[in-house]
């Protein structure tokens, strides 16, 4: 068995574990559900304290061990990939949905064309968003990160109701 098919095979193996105490909110390494059939995995975004934590872990070993070894091209000025990629949540969340399709087309039971549906839906959209220059990584350079300067929005509410009047 090649080295790649080694690290897939390990890597689909801590995605199920993952996702199954994402899922049932059971501690990592225990994959039995306590009840009933498990629910989808939840969007990272929507996860907080050590169910994000373990899910962004698991992210960050399948982006260094397979995504970046393997598609991960050239950094350069009109394509720029940031070395702390996990602290732009743009990245993470687009990262975590390319993840949560890679486990869906590629892992066991899978049909055989998943692995062409992956790359032809999911792979070159993704990265040619995070990799455009006015990307989530467009103030970093090659090896340095710059947090991103986020949108100013304006503290009054247009939606709330009308303050009374004095």
């Amino acid at each position: 068995m090649s080295t790649m098919s080694t690290e897939n095979s390990a890597f689909h193996d801590a995605e199920r574990a993952a996702r199954s105490a994402n899922e049932t909110g059971a501690e990592p390494g225990n994959a039995f559900p306590e009840k009933g059939v498990p629910e989808p995995p939840q969007f990272i975004l929507y996860l907080e304290g050590p169910a994000y934590a373990l899910t962004l872990r698991q992210l960050t070993l399948w982006t260094h061990h397979v995504l970046l070894p393997v598609y991960g091209r050239e950094v350069t000025s009109s394509a720029p990939w940031c070395p702390r990629w996990w602290e732009h949540p743009e990245a993470v969340a687009q990262l975590h949905g390319l993840w949560l399709a890679w486990g869906e087309l590629t892992g066991p039971g899978s049909g055989a064309t998943g692995p062409a549906s992956w790359h032809r839906d999911y792979l070159s959209s993704v990265m040619e968003s995070l990799r455009d220059p006015q990307g989530p990584f467009a103030g970093c350079k090659s090896g340095t990160h710059r947090p991103k300067e986020t949108p100013v929005i304006d503290a009054v509410d247009p939606f709330a109701p009308p303050s009374p009047a004095l």
